[in-house]
């Protein structure tokens, strides 16, 4: 096993190739987005259509394994892309040995092809007019065949959005967010999980995941208790642990959804932790620190329990730090129904493991990954 922790989201995209040529007269089996509306959110999208939604069956889509989010980008080996790929060897996969590499280059150039931006809708109703000729002409020899391009939930083609909602649709203000957060994963992975400290951090529970039940987010705890006693000194080993989670949580998260919109809830176990001065909010602090600017939009709600009305006033004072935009996700409550309401938990199941710790011990799914 790997003692090295690597970002979730790689950089690189996938590409996936369908053909018709066995089913000239076949649907895709999917609904397709257009993003084509001359929005700002859009910057980054490689080409002007996606995968919206899989329909049920056993479609060509769900056949060549097409997944929420995949970008089509050119159609009968034409691009219709909004840039061109950042890497050099986008393009046709020559089968024929006696391409020559003048031939190869040409195919390559035309597969990445850019159609400019016109009026928000010209370069999506192309795509599809492109596409709807090709199937009219019913040419056994000029089979539809489309390309498609996959990005993480982490790139920039899926990133980008939730960075601009974070800076209230400043463009350069989310550039600067973004450009900061890739120089940060660029000197923070991979994760060295061989580290004693970060072992140690692990193996108290101190931080963990309780998967999504019934379709719900998964959830990040934090049990204070736990974390009180850990010996490390600036909470540096326990903000590296909460990234390995918050990594493994969000990819997780989208399987068969959306890249663009991942999500995750945290709780903050403060069972058996009076709210005092002495409490270890720095750790909490660093961890913000590295959750906040590096994984915008992702956080669902956050709960804090067990904490009683006549403390939530303290409680918020000493989370000060954090923005409001966090803060108003921010559950602060002493009821079990209350908690297992906002994370999605069956309360018979979470009272008969004994209370919330116990029940996030029997339920934590693992330690980040590796």
């Amino acid at each position: 096993m790997s003692t090295h922790f690597q970002c979730t989201s790689a950089g690189t995209p996938r590409r996936l190739e369908i053909s018709f040529a066995s089913d000239p007269a076949g649907q895709l089996g999917a609904q397709l987005n257009t993003c084509d509306k001359g929005q700002m959110s859009e910057m980054f999208c490689p080409g002007y259509a996606a995968i919206g939604r899989l329909i049920e069956g056993d479609t060509v889509a769900r056949k060549a394994g097409v997944a929420v989010g995949d970008f089509i980008v050119a159609v009968n080996d034409v691009g219709f892309r909004r840039f061109a790929p950042d890497d050099k060897e986008e393009g046709v996969a020559d089968t024929d040995a006696d391409v020559s590499a003048e031939e190869a280059a040409l195919r390559r150039k035309i597969k990445s092809k850019v159609v400019p931006t016109g009026q928000p809708g010209e370069a999506y109703g192309a795509l599809l007019g492109s596409i709807k000729s090709i199937k009219g002409a019913a040419d056994p020899a000029n089979p539809l065949a489309l390309s498609l391009e996959r990005h993480g939930w982490n790139a920039r083609a899926n990133s980008w959005p939730r960075f601009l909602v974070a800076r209230d649709g400043d463009v350069p203000a989310a550039m600067q967010m973004l450009q900061t957060h890739e120089e940060w994963k660029e000197k923070t992975f991979p994760i060295n999980t061989s580290d004693p400290l970060i072992k140690m951090v692990m193996a108290s529970r101190a931080v963990s995941e309780v998967s999504g039940r019934g379709g719900g987010h998964p959830t990040l705890c934090v049990n204070f208790s736990a974390l009180q006693r850990l010996e490390d000194a600036d909470g540096s080993h326990v903000a590296d642990a909460f990234v390995m989670l918050v990594e493994t949580a969000l990819a997780r998260a989208v399987v068969g959804g959306d890249p663009r919109t991942p999500r995750l809830c945290q709780l903050i176990d403060l069972t058996g932790v009076g709210i005092s001065s002495k409490l270890r909010i720095d750790v909490l602090k660093t961890v913000y620190g590295r959750f906040e600017p590096n994984y915008p939009e992702t956080l669902e709600k956050m709960v804090l329990y067990p904490v009683s009305r006549y403390l939530a006033s303290t409680c918020n004072m000493l989370l000060s730090f954090v923005n409001e935009k966090t803060k108003n996700k921010f559950v602060i409550t002493d009821s079990l129904p209350t908690v297992c309401k906002e994370l999605g938990w069956d309360p018979a199941v979470v009272e008969a493991a004994g209370g919330v710790s116990e029940y996030i011990e029997a339920s934590s799914i693992g330690e980040g990954g590796s």
